[in-house]
């Protein structure tokens, strides 16, 4: 009997972009919920039978954008750990407990930020 996979909530409004990353986490044999933004994301965040082991997002994204998002999940779940996909990583001002990948990424980088940040937890 294999292990559970690990569910990743990847939140994207690029649907292009969303579907790439959600196929590569499917490759990898993670679960993957998706969403098109901070709305959406919440709606599977703030339901406690929903296991989530990752938060990835965007942190540009409209109305609420990724950080807002990853404040309001950390209320809702003080454990779940956070990654987000930024083209302007090294600028980003994020709490030091959360993650970043710039974009574009490989498919390596995605694979060993993901693996990296869920064998900590």
């Amino acid at each position: 009997m294999s292990a559970t996979p690990s569910t990743i909530l990847v939140v994207e409004d690029d649907a292009i972009v969303r579907m790439l990353i959600v196929d590569v986490l499917e490759e990898l044999e993670f679960s993957v919920l998706e969403a098109d933004g901070a709305e959406q994301a919440l709606l599977f965040i703030e339901d406690a039978q929903q296991t989530i082991d990752l938060l990835m997002t965007d942190v540009g994204l409209p109305n609420m954008g990724g950080i807002e998002l990853a404040n309001q999940a950390r209320e809702l779940r003080p454990a779940l750990p956070i990654l987000f996909a930024s083209g302007y990583a090294e600028s980003l001002q994020k709490p030091s407990d959360m993650s970043v990948i710039a974009k574009p990424f490989s498919i390596d980088q995605l694979r060993d930020k993901v693996k990296s940040i869920l064998s900590a937890c």
